[in-house]
């Protein structure tokens, strides 16, 4: 429904402008008011879209004037300037003030029709438009949730294709800085609603990218702000993260956080520190630096320390023969250097609770395992571990051993018919029941090629043949085949075919002035 108020001094002038157009334009609303001040007043509540302004009018406040003042209130109305004096003076403050036409006193009602007609019409496309800019947006802004979702999951756990980084940085709308680190909440069972609660409070902070929450771990990654310490802005964001945790039920929330990296190569290197300061949720500021995490004393511990990321890696790939061998070498380790043996019991309980979390990480449901004694020597110690490690190992191939090869074709054919919409790894993995993490290992090992650049491969293959159609324009192809900005298309379409999608489409075509010239 569009809006117009009536300006003019004389009455009889108002109210038979005001018949015309509501014969001419029946869905008009209408208002009046009698002089520039009360134009002002009537404009600021009213919030027209369109204004008749006479420009002569008695008063301190004339209308060349009140459209100045209207036009400081809401710059988007639109004017047309109603006078009897045809001087280039008026017309030249009009066209600076952006009035869009005129009318001569007295006009014919033919006339004061098609000038207002032109205008209506500008203003019903302008405000399609913004429709349809803010639907664009609103399906941007749901696409940019799943892809943030998304590239942390494959920057901790794969790698993302060149291709993206740079300009999902950019299209996630955040300064990013060189340095980085990752830190994992921990929350309680029950408490996946508060999921979105956490979402907003890193956003708030303008720092972070989320990932995905699967088995109640949410790893964020976090950009170094440059004038704060790392610890400072660490422990800000951890302090906000939990209070959005209820007073009630704060115990099981815990925050655990890596050092800091320059290279995304190695942001997966922080996440495992990240997980590494989660070993002892207990510690009443319910968060620590995995700087902060305590060493035994042995000299070799520091080294042992970043042997666990190899651990880690070894578990989420199921190579439990490496697992095994791994924290046997520890136990005899320890053993060669006298630790004791309560604290080298501790330490590997520690190790097979980060473990479990990971099982958890990768859909493999499993409770944190326990020794059941408190071993007596090293070799009850072994003994009681390799139990620990069967059960674990028993679990994970229940989970997975019923993986079927035709679930990578399923896979593969949901991303083929879906890859104009917005889906993500959390949306497959909820399709085929396995999680997102674990999706991503699978897919690339038997197929050679992560998920984003398969989704990337279907997408501008079908842009190749909807190309071939004269009558679409790019901007139409490029939301068609699922991406909401053509100049990421664009980057993307030229990164993967070494040639711009517009002169791939002429190649097409031929050059012959049947591509269509058409921005939207």
């Amino acid at each position: 429904m569009i809006k117009l108020l009536i300006v003019d001094d004389e009455q009889i002038e108002r109210e038979g402008m005001e018949v015309i157009l509501s014969r001419g334009f029946p869905d008009l609303v209408i208002e009046q008011a009698k002089n520039g001040r009360m134009s002002i007043v009537i404009a600021k509540e009213f919030q027209p879209d369109l204004i008749l302004m006479d420009i002569k009018m008695p008063g301190i406040i004339n209308g060349l004037q009140a459209i100045e003042e209207i036009t400081k209130i809401n710059s988007d109305i639109k004017f047309i300037m109603v006078t009897a004096y045809d001087t280039f003076d008026y017309a030249r403050q009009a066209l600076k003030l952006g009035v869009k036409d005129y009318l001569l006193k007295p006009s014919k009602a033919s006339e004061i029709v098609a000038t207002v007609g032109k205008v209506l019409k500008e203003i019903e496309e302008e405000k399609e438009q913004q429709v349809k800019t803010k639907v664009q947006q609103e399906a941007l802004q749901k696409a940019l949730t799943v892809v943030e979702t998304d590239v942390v999951t494959q920057l901790l756990f794969d790698h993302v294709h060149e291709v993206h980084l740079n300009e999902l940085v950019g299209l996630l709308d955040m300064r990013t800085t060189k340095e980085k680190f990752v830190i994992s909440v921990l929350l309680p069972k029950g408490s996946e609603h508060l999921y979105s609660l956490v979402k907003d409070k890193i956003r708030q902070s303008g720092s972070g990218w989320v990932g995905a929450l699967y088995s109640n771990q949410l790893p964020i990654i976090v950009f170094r702000k440059p004038d704060v310490s790392y610890r400072s802005q660490a422990i800000a964001l951890a302090r906000d993260i939990l209070s959005v945790a209820p007073s009630d039920s704060v115990h099981g929330w815990f925050v655990g956080i890596g050092n800091v990296y320059q290279s995304l190569d190695k942001i997966r290197q922080s996440y495992q520190e990240s997980l590494i300061a989660t070993m002892d949720t207990n510690i009443p500021a319910k968060y620590r630096f995995y700087n902060d995490v305590p060493i035994l004393g042995s000299p070799s511990e520091y080294q042992s320390k970043h042997r666990e990321k190899e651990f880690f890696d070894h578990i989420r790939s199921g190579q439990w023969d490496e697992v095994s061998s791994n924290i046997m070498n520890l136990i005899q380790r320890y053993e060669s250097e006298k630790v004791d043996l309560v604290q080298a019991q501790q330490r590997i309980l520690e190790l097979l609770w980060i473990a479990s979390r990971i099982l958890n990480e990768i859909g493999v449901d499993i409770e944190p395992p326990l020794y059941s004694f408190q071993a007596s020597d090293y070799r009850q110690l072994r003994s009681e571990t390799n139990e620990l490690l069967d059960q674990m190992k028993e679990v994970f191939l229940e989970r997975y051993s019923r993986f079927e090869p035709d679930v990578i074709h399923e896979i593969k054919q949901y991303i083929m018919e879906h890859s104009h919409e917005d889906i993500s790894l959390e949306a497959i993995g909820n399709k085929v029941g396995l999680s997102p993490i674990y999706i991503s290992k699978i897919f690339k090992e038997q197929l050679g090629v992560n998920y984003i650049n398969f989704l990337t491969e279907c997408r501008i293959e079908k842009a190749k043949k909807l190309m071939s159609d004269p009558e679409k324009s790019m901007k139409e192809i490029t939301y068609e085949v699922g991406y909401h900005n053509p100049n990421y298309f664009s980057k993307v379409f030229k990164k993967m075919c070494n040639i711009s999608p517009t002169d791939y489409r002429k190649q097409l075509l031929g050059n012959k002035g049947n591509i269509p010239d058409r921005s939207s």
